[in-house]
């Protein structure tokens, strides 16, 4: 057994020796530090956030007329151009009206036979009504003019009528634009026989300043659009931002830098619910001064419900989900990170506003924290840690 145990000594010291050589008489080296993680911070900051949802609209003109003659005739001028802004009462086309002249004069010379009867019989009532009541005439010739008088102030009112008709015809001879507004593509052209039954317009005219937005929300949104409608009814309607459809960088009011159409308030929030699609219609009207909304086309709609007054907000790339909720990884003074569970009272593509678990001023990691874990020790990368709480719309969810 000695032997054995000597053997085996000597064995596991030869085996020793051979690996101390091969390692080149060095000794083991001790196990590296764990790496720094690289990561990307932002800082929570107190911001105004408001509060906002969005939808698709149709820009409809506020008013939009054709223009169809009253009267038949041709026409003899036209005084618009394609295109044209026009206000109320311009001339915009006229029809021959020689015919309607003619029926006008001729229609205040009747009158003016009739009143000359009446004035006639006018005054043998006064005679034969003298004569009756000295007894030189019988009652019965006084009654008798008196019904001619009566006759005859019948057919003056008619013929006033018919000056009347006569010359609201004669007027409709000159087509005037009834709303200001910009002319569109002539229909009709100079010297065609038109009628007062033509279904071809000569023109039609819309009104785009001021212009109207229709647009739907989820019923689900009913109760906070009613409030802001109400809250914001002495300043004129809830805020409206109309938006492009290709959509557009985020601003530091919620609205897309650059990309705003025109800013407006909501005029009609309609009566009832479309029950098939489950959903709210709203009017917002927009004073559209550089003329950037046009009849038909389809917008973006942004509706403001209300502000959140200094109220913790981070970058959304800073929020992290998991079995418990979610969280966030925040860095302390020795750059090791920490999970802190927080609660996100809504977020969009840009910014969350966090109501529990975080304080304004604590920095947050917003990239690299799919390699972080607790405790785990970071490098703040250059340059990263801007950008966390700007006041961004943040939508309603």
């Amino acid at each position: 057994m000695k032997r054995f145990l000597a053997a085996l000594f000597l064995f596991l010291a030869v085996v020793g020796g051979l690996v101390w050589l091969r390692s080149g008489g060095r000794a083991p080296a001790a196990a590296p530090a764990e790496a720094a993680v690289p990561v990307a911070t932002g800082v929570a900051r107190l911001a105004d956030v408001p509060l906002t949802v969005d939808g698709i609209g149709t820009v409809q003109a506020l008013n939009t007329v054709n223009i169809r003659p009253m009267v038949d005739g041709p026409l003899t001028e036209m005084r618009f151009r394609e295109g044209q802004d026009v206000h109320t009462g311009d001339v915009l086309a006229r029809i021959d009206a020689r015919t309607f002249q003619a029926a006008y004069d001729q229609a205040v010379a009747k009158k003016a036979q009739d009143e000359a009867t009446l004035a006639n019989a006018e005054r043998d009532l006064a005679r034969y009504e003298k004569l009756a009541k000295n007894q030189y005439g019988t009652a019965q010739q006084a009654d008798t003019q008196r019904s001619t008088v009566a006759q005859g102030e019948a057919l003056v009112r008619q013929d006033q009528a018919q000056v009347d008709t006569a010359r609201t015809n004669l007027g409709y001879t000159t087509i005037t634009a009834p709303v200001d507004g910009r002319t569109g593509i002539r229909q009709v052209d100079l010297g065609n026989l038109v009628h007062s039954t033509d279904v071809t317009p000569i023109t039609v005219v819309t009104t785009l300043r001021p212009i109207s937005v229709v647009f739907t929300l989820p019923q689900q949104t009913l109760p906070q659009v009613v409030a802001a409608i109400e809250a914001s009814r002495a300043s004129g309607g809830a805020e409206v931002v109309a938006l492009p459809q290709d959509g557009g960088e985020a601003g530091p009011d919620g609205a897309q830098a650059g990309a705003v159409l025109d800013r407006g308030h909501v005029a009609v929030l309609d009566n009832q619910v479309d029950q098939n699609t489950g959903t709210i219609k709203l009017k917002a009207t927009f004073p559209n001064p550089a003329l950037r909304l046009w009849p038909g086309a389809f917008v973006n709609v942004r509706l403001s419900l209300r502000v959140d007054r200094n109220v913790v907000t981070v970058p959304t790339a800073a929020i992290q989900r998991g079995p418990q909720g979610a969280f966030v990884f925040v860095l302390g003074s020795d750059d090791v990170a920490h999970r802190h569970p927080v609660t996100v009272a809504r977020q969009d593509e840009t910014s969350a506003v966090v109501s529990a678990g975080l304080q304004a001023g604590q920095t947050v990691v917003t990239d690299g924290a799919s390699r972080l874990t607790e405790g785990s020790r970071v490098r703040q990368l250059s340059g990263a840690s801007a950008l966390a709480g700007n006041a961004v719309a943040v939508d309603a969810r």
